[in-house]
């Protein structure tokens, strides 16, 4: 049974009890905010179901994709999680479930179907969540998981982006209120604000409406710049958690846990830069004395189809993502691994290459490799290297200034990659992938859907080892 209402206390997140309770876990990306490189289409999720519609017809497509979000995760794949020690499920969603644009805020129950169920199966199991908005009206950030093809944040330029995502928070808040394995809600899932001051001006808003409907739930408020900066943060809110992301950066471009970045040796150098880049980025909390959760993390593992030492890299990746949760360890802060369930880049399980998935999938999941269709997936290819160093070369020598353009984080080769590559390349195969699906009768598209289910899938031993030694450690 559940203890009561998780709280803030000081830098400690406690319970009913007075007890001290760290949140471990993992994210289920990928499903009610569903990303090109988690399940292999182009482009960004509204362009996707729009294909996908346009392929399969208005039933087909409902049922397909209520299949799909069914299987995805199911009482199997709560009794795992829970089996590893694992107590927290953090639910990424994009804002179209329950709100349609060409009808702003009239709420869409159906929404809440798979959400719900979620929820009450991981209560079931002891396991907490963290409801996160993850796309917004508008885009919070310039990136494919916010949902945002154009690059341009438009939230933070309209008021009514605002109101509206303000309003859709009031409406969950109404519906969890009462629930105490909702551990609460994670409003912008990676906010990039230019300016730096609108975001801690949003969240000192959304506070004040949510807790006007909701005292209970504390809320997980994520940095600037993708969760990694709070310039413009100068005091905090009541019952609220902040939170930062800790990808394994080095440098601006290189990432040391993916295939285009350096490799982990484990080095003491290498060790000391994971120490000082979590100090960094948890430094506002540490100085107000909060809590910290770090929302996201983990490498991407290789694929022995592709990388011929694909067991020592993903040894090495082990031990890095094993030496951050050391840090995070000895720090005592909560966590969320991203992610759970994937088709074999990143995820704690991931579909069969055998599945119908996969095989239906493999050719063009080859393309997408070959001409960089995703960020997630990109590894060295010769074709689309010659077509960016020159451009890159040519940006940078005309305007000197280029890579400075926020985010901060970027440079100029990130910004090509995101809206020549990831965006506009990748948007012009969306109707592509959706051929592979036409003609298919509801049959084949459960058998595709099933391909998810935990039944089928593959569990990935060396992540999940770490992660179950790690889920009851103290600081």
């Amino acid at each position: 049974m559940t203890t009561g209402f998780l709280r803030v206390k000081g830098d400690t997140i406690v319970n009913d009890n007075g007890e001290g309770v760290v949140l471990r876990g993992a994210a289920l990306g990928g499903w009610m905010n569903m990303e090109n490189f988690i399940t292999g289409f182009p482009g960004h999720e509204a362009q996707h179901r729009a294909a996908m519609l346009r392929a399969l017809g208005p039933e087909k497509y409902e049922f397909f994709f209520d299949k799909w979000l069914e299987y995805f995760f199911t009482e199997a794949d709560a009794q795992f999680f829970a089996g590893l020690g694992l107590n927290c499920l953090r639910l990424p969603f994009n804002y179209r479930h329950f709100e349609d644009d060409m009808n702003p805020r009239l709420l869409k129950e159906s929404g809440f179907k798979h959400l719900d169920r979620v929820v009450n199966l991981c209560a079931k199991q002891g396991i907490y969540t963290i409801l996160d908005m993850h796309a917004v009206p508008g885009g919070q950030n310039p990136d494919w998981h916010s949902d945002n093809p154009t690059g341009y944040a438009a939230f933070w330029d309209y008021k009514d982006h605002q109101d509206r995502t303000v309003w859709l928070w009031e409406q969950i808040a109404a519906r969890y209120r009462d629930n105490p394995w909702v551990a609460g809600y994670n409003p912008l899932n990676e906010p990039c604000d230019p300016e730096h001051v609108r975001l801690p001006a949003f969240y000192a808003r959304i506070e004040k409406a949510i807790r006007a409907i909701d005292g209970n739930h504390i809320l997980w408020l994520d940095g600037n710049t993708f969760a990694m900066e709070w310039k413009g943060f100068d005091s905090v809110l009541p019952n609220c958690v902040y939170a930062m992301h800790d990808y394994s950066s080095h440098a601006i471009v290189k990432s040391m846990g993916f295939p285009t970045g350096d490799r982990y040796k484990g080095t003491a150098d290498q060790k000391a830069y994971l120490e000082r880049s979590y100090q960094r980025k948890a430094q506002f909390m540490t100085e107000n004395k909060t809590p910290v959760w770090n929302g996201e993390f983990g490498p991407v593992y290789a694929d022995q189809t592709f990388d011929v030492d694909a067991e020592t890299i993903n040894q090495e990746r082990y031990d890095l993502l094993g030496d951050q949760l050391r840090i995070y360890d000895k720090y005592n802060i909560s966590w969320s691994i991203w992610l759970y369930k994937d088709i074999g880049l990143q995820g704690m399980i991931y579909t069969n290459p055998e599945s119908r998935w996969n095989k239906t999938l493999k050719p063009f999941l080859d393309k997408k490799r070959d001409f960089w269709l995703d960020k997630w997936g990109r590894r060295p290819a010769p074709a689309p290297e010659a077509a960016l160093r020159p451009l890159v070369d040519w940006i940078d020598s005309v305007s000197p200034t280029a890579k400075d353009t926020y985010p901060t984080s970027w440079n100029t080769e990130l910004h090509v990659m995101r809206n020549v590559f990831n965006t506009f390349l990748a948007a012009s195969f969306v109707d592509e992938f959706a051929a592979l699906f036409r003609g298919m009768s509801e049959n084949d598209l459960e058998e595709l859907a099933w391909s998810f289910h935990f039944d089928v899938c593959v569990q990935r031993e060396g992540l999940n080892r770490i992660l179950r030694d790690h889920a009851h450690a103290s600081g």
